[in-house]
């Protein structure tokens, strides 16, 4: 997937927060919260808007764009 989440976990850590205070708090659910931690999925804008909503962030601070390897 070339979308990955890394730095998501990276603010939330540098925050003191974590995967459950996302789902506690009601902004994505379970399901979003296990594609954010495989990279495997495709998440949802809303759930991206929730997402910096939250943590006021832009999308860059929680998401990267990263090139597939070329296949053999």
């Amino acid at each position: 997937m070339p979308i990955i989440y890394t730095k998501l976990f990276a603010l939330l850590a540098e925050r003191g927060l974590n995967a459950y205070t996302l789902k506690k708090e009601n902004v994505v659910g379970n399901a979003t919260i296990e594609k954010l931690q495989k990279n495997h999925g495709n998440i949802d804008t809303r759930s991206i808007v929730r997402l910096c909503k939250y943590l006021q962030c832009q999308p860059g601070d929680i998401m990267e764009y990263v090139e597939d390897e070329p296949e053999k």
